[in-house]
């Protein structure tokens, strides 16, 4: 299968992109009109489309629901006792509108940590989007259920080979409050021996930091570096309170960082602020991600990028900090080079995984700086066209089957809660 996208801005200059397979074969002003599908880039930008690196895809059935609460509260009252409930055909569901609603606002990547490993890798798959898995490990510090969690990783990890190469397996210790110390060295162990990428939750609040010194008389980081836990295979994500110290180790280590502004703010985490400055100064590779539709309340990373932005110039009172190109590259760029794959700048050679971007849209109007339109004027509605993997997933803003997607997403999300309300009496 062979695309060409014909007289599309790429940075300053009109081009035609050629794609064959999967790739991105050629990048020129004139590259010819043979091709399997032609595409009009007239009145259009081409970008490298975004990279969310940190999700729980499956709560979109969770949006607006118990919004407004103290984190703890929210998870203990709203989240917590209703998951107990969901079963594999809702996360199949709550997954394929995470992955439409990812694409209608060009989001082609997403890391992922939620139950039901299966349906997640099942949505991903019918969608044709790619991305990063992770089971919950949660052992509570017992051992039957670590015993559970490892035999159950092993399973999955086992069984990748029946998904495309779009689907990446990772291994997902929810946070190491609820890990205990020997699964931790196993999850260690595993990612060592299968070189598999680990995803987890770190230093989010204030409290989870201070309990922690409490237990173990070590800051979180600087814990997991002693056990041997840390490397470039990390994907740290909240990272919001953290000592320089910590940071150092970061940096030493070469863990990759994930930045979730609008998730942390709706949440109230107070007090502190993602040290963006502070990792840049170190060298430490910084994404972003959305978190889930639970706590955001959606997937869109434009948005994303807009908040991480103005949330570190107003932190710092310097607009300088955070410009809009490293906003982007955060999105894009940066994740793909965490996760080692071969996209997030258009380039020939790379993966043909980009967004057409509608350049004739009011919010993109006039043309001074398109990137600067693209984070801080416009939003997920102006992409019209998405490629993954050499294949058109949205065109004219059409995803194919998107109504039957919100139409079930929208009645499991009413089912499990009534489950949940009656076996509870």
């Amino acid at each position: 299968m062979s695309i060409l996208i014909k007289n599309v801005l790429l940075k300053d200059k009109i081009v035609s992109i050629l794609i064959e397979g999967n790739s991105i074969k050629k990048i020129a002003t004139n590259v010819g009109s043979s091709a399997d599908k032609i595409i009009d880039g007239s009145d259009k930008a081409v970008f490298p489309s975004f990279f969310n690196a940190h999700t729980h895809a499956g709560m979109t059935l969770f949006r607006g629901f118990g919004d407004d609460l103290p984190l703890m509260e929210w998870l203990e009252t709203k989240i917590w006792p209703y998951e107990k409930y969901i079963n594999e055909n809702d996360v199949y569901w709550g997954t394929r509108l995470a992955c439409l609603e990812m694409i209608k606002s060009g989001t082609t990547f997403f890391n992922d940590m939620y139950w039901m490993f299966p349906a997640a890798a099942q949505a991903v798959e019918d969608s044709g989007i790619r991305a990063a898995i992770a089971a919950v490990f949660i052992d509570s510090f017992e051992q039957e259920k670590a015993n559970e969690q490892r035999k159950q990783n092993q399973r999955l990890y086992a069984e990748m080979s029946k998904y495309s190469d779009r689907i990446m397996f990772c291994l997902g210790p929810h946070a190491p409050y609820t890990v205990s110390l020997h699964s931790l060295e196993w999850i260690r162990d595993f990612s060592i021996e299968n070189e598999v990428i680990i995803h987890m939750h770190l230093s989010e609040t204030e409290n989870e930091v201070k309990e922690f010194v409490e237990k173990y008389g070590k800051r979180p980081f600087e814990f997991l570096d002693d056990l041997g836990f840390l490397s470039s295979k990390v994907i740290a994500v909240h990272t919001i309170w953290l000592s320089d110290k910590e940071m150092n180790i970061i940096a030493e280590r070469g863990v990759n960082v994930v930045h979730n502004p609008t998730s942390n703010m709706k949440l109230g985490i107070g007090g502190d602020i993602f040290h963006y400055r502070e990792l840049k100064e170190r060298g430490v590779n910084v994404c972003l991600g959305t978190d889930g539709a639970g706590s955001n309340n959606n997937l869109d990373m434009l948005e994303s990028m807009k908040f991480a932005a103005l949330l570190q110039k107003f932190h710092y009172s310097d607009t300088t900090v955070l410009p809009v190109r490293e906003a982007f590259d955060m999105g894009t760029v940066n994740c793909a080079n965490a996760f080692g794959i071969n996209a997030g700048i258009i380039e020939e050679g790379k993966l043909a995984d980009l967004v057409l971007v509608d350049i004739s849209k009011p919010k993109m109007t006039p043309r001074h700086d398109i990137l600067s339109n693209l984070v801080y004027s416009s939003n997920g509605e102006c992409v019209d066209t998405v490629i993954c993997d050499g294949k058109v997933l949205m065109e004219n803003r059409v995803v194919e089957g998107e109504e039957e997607i919100v139409s079930k997403a929208n009645e499991v999300a009413f089912e499990f809660m009534e489950r949940k309300d009656m076996l509870d009496g």
